[in-house]
């Protein structure tokens, strides 16, 4: 294979509708080995509309580059009670990936 799986969690805020289904949330990602480009992510948000914008909003960018560009998308664009639980798993993500890549 060509890609690996990386994960990121951070705990879940009181009153999630996520909550009564995970107290974490996580943030996956298939990333191709060579190039730290995101193939495909997914999230344990409870609705699908939510998991498909953190899918488009993180698909195709290289963890090469880092996380600043999705991390600024996430504090602008999303506007939901998970933003900073979203940007907490994000960046445990990106410390998963650079742990590999060192």
């Amino acid at each position: 294979m060509n890609t690996i799986f990386i994960a990121g969690h951070a705990k879940l805020p009181t009153g999630m509708a996520a909550r009564s289904v995970y107290e974490t949330l996580t943030i996956t990602a298939e990333i191709d080995k060579q190039y730290g480009v995101i193939v495909d992510a997914s999230c344990t948000l409870a609705t699908e509309h939510g998991r498909e914008f953190i899918t488009r909003l993180l698909k195709g960018h290289s963890l090469r580059n880092g996380i600043d560009v999705p991390l600024e998308h996430l504090k602008s664009d999303y506007l939901g009670k998970a933003s900073h639980a979203l940007i907490a798993a994000l960046k445990d993500l990106y410390k998963q990936y650079e742990s590999i890549h060192q």
